[in-house]
């Protein structure tokens, strides 16, 4: 017997508690925003089209809260949807497509002078449906997490549109976004600009400022490496 409890008390003292990932919340950090729809008066709604963004800064937030710095894996997405009048939904039905869509894109971007307006599509999601969520802010948990590489950059992809949108916000609030410098405002910037192709470069020319994109990113960074050689 008392080899025995000696024997339970040597493994109960090599056991180890059980390791817990760091979890990141990229995006989170920012002060509050307000969705644009309805709108004041109601007849004013905006929503983001057929385009690639990322958010380089929001008030109350780091610089370039969709970098990333360490190699890891994105497990989920949040978007903040506003809640638009009947009438809002039919015109962005009729113009922009019948289901408001969103995706999130792993992008890499140039690293000279000249390319740093560019990105390129490394990874992204599938594609999540937002009709049934307007109102509200939905987590989307990704069936596979997407792998990310320290020096990516975190987007949104909207192939028709997104009621994820804030706007006459502060001067520490501005995004870019994938449409050519000379397409920034309306008609052109209502053509198709998402990014989907994977390995795909596009020049992300229009920069937006006292304006969000309103979405944030579950990340989970690789933990980090404490001994060189392991038995």
């Amino acid at each position: 017997m008392k080899r025995t409890l000696l024997l339970t008390s040597a493994l109960l003292l090599a056991a180890a508690p059980a390791a817990s990932a760091r979890v990141v919340e990229l995006g989170a950090q920012a002060t509050a925003a307000t969705p644009s729809c309805p709108g004041s008066p109601t007849d004013v709604c905006a929503a983001v089209v057929r385009m690639t963004g990322v958010q380089g800064r929001s008030a109350g937030g780091p610089k370039n809260p969709f970098y990333i710095r360490r190699d890891g894996y994105i497990v989920a997405f949040t978007v903040q949807l506003s809640q638009p009048t009947a009438e809002q939904i039919t015109f962005f039905w009729d113009n922009f497509g019948s289901s408001a869509q969103v995706r999130l894109s792993v992008l890499r971007r140039g690293d000279t002078r000249k390319t740093r307006l560019n990105y390129r599509l490394v990874n992204q999601s599938s594609v999540f449906t937002l009709d049934k969520y307007f109102g509200s802010t939905p987590t989307f948990v990704l069936q596979k997490p997407l792998r990310v590489k320290k020096t990516n950059w975190l987007g949104i992809t909207v192939p028709t549109w997104a009621p994820m949108f804030g706007k006459n916000l502060t001067n520490s609030d501005w995004w870019r976004a994938s449409r050519d410098k000379d397409s920034c405002d309306p008609p052109k910037n209502l053509n198709q600009f998402a990014l989907q192709t994977i390995h795909k470069v596009e020049a992300f020319g229009c920069t937006y400022h006292r304006e969000r994109l309103l979405y944030t990113a579950t990340y989970v960074p690789d933990p980090k490496q404490t001994t060189k050689t392991t038995k």
